[in-house]
């Protein structure tokens, strides 16, 4: 299978709470009109970039004691997360991850490493 912009995503699995996320990126200028280096903006404690795909959430434990009337092929259940692709996400850097895919970088952080999200429908 040739992998395209149209699903170029659709063979990663995002495991439990994960978010996998497309940095942007940042402005080489500051307000006051210098120009930085690249990396020293990529050293601020908080980040920001798009949320590209997530997982199913947290995973509810299931009861321990057997019942008679179940079925042994019960699926797993999930607390869904609060955060859609799509998404704009402020997030702490040290909860996160640097991966490379495709020569692009992304980041894989939990759920609770996001501060703010910003979703363009109303919530």
């Amino acid at each position: 299978m040739r992998l395209t912009p149209e699903n170029k995503f659709k063979k990663l699995i995002v495991i439990g709470d994960r978010l996998l996320i497309k940095p942007l990126q940042s402005d080489q200028k500051t307000a006051s009109g210098l120009y930085l280096p690249p990396g020293v903006q990529e050293k601020e404690k908080v980040q920001q970039g798009y949320v590209i795909k997530h997982g199913p959430g947290y995973a509810i434990p299931m009861p321990v004691e057997s019942e008679p009337w179940k079925t042994e092929e019960e699926q797993v259940k999930y607390i869904p997360l609060q955060a859609r692709e799509g998404d704009l996400a402020i997030f702490l850097l040290s909860g996160a991850t640097e991966v490379m895919y495709e020569n692009e970088r992304y980041f894989i952080i939990p759920q609770s490493a996001i501060l703010m999200l910003e979703r363009e429908e109303d919530i």
